[in-house]
């Protein structure tokens, strides 16, 4: 990894932990990277449970159920979408804190409207979904792991 984590990804596990928190993540642009981030801490397995890679709009749709029309008028790179695919992880799993993770990483597929490097997340935490947007430069694996490290900030501010 080229950025320093700087180990907020164990401080977040572990605080999830002493409160008895779950979390559950859906990734599209990021890969499985959110999660492989937890479960590289020690004892993640008290908790994480489950969650998706749901790369295409497809399996959004079945996995999350983001809907259709959604994906249809304002696309899969969306403040709505980050937020239904938070809201889906919820009701499917439970859990405490679901992330929702949806963006553009490049090197291609973005446009003027959508450049690469926007993402935006849908975090749900005690019943209330908020979605951030960020702006990232550098190439397809800064955006990834700068999109995780201020994923885990939030978190970690706001449990």
């Amino acid at each position: 990894m080229k950025a320093n984590m700087q180990g907020i990804n164990t401080e977040v596990v572990h605080m999830l932990d002493n409160k008895h928190l779950h979390i559950s993540a859906a990734e599209s642009c990021t890969g499985g990277l959110f999660v492989a981030l937890i479960t590289d801490v020690p004892g993640a397995a008290d908790v994480l449970n489950e969650s998706f890679v749901t790369y295409a709009n497809s399996a959004k749709e079945k996995h999350l159920g983001v809907k259709h029309e959604t994906l249809e008028t304002v696309g899969a790179v969306s403040r709505e979408t980050a937020y239904e695919m938070a809201t889906g992880l919820h009701e499917r799993t439970g859990a405490d804190v679901c992330v929702g993770i949806t963006g553009i990483a490049g090197p291609t597929g973005g446009t003027p409207e959508k450049p690469v490097g926007l993402v935006y997340a849908g975090i749900y935490i005690n019943g209330n979904t908020e979605v951030i947007e960020m702006h990232h430069e550098g190439d397809r694996e800064d955006v990834r792991e700068k999109t995780c490290y201020e994923v885990f900030k939030y978190i970690r501010e706001h449990i």
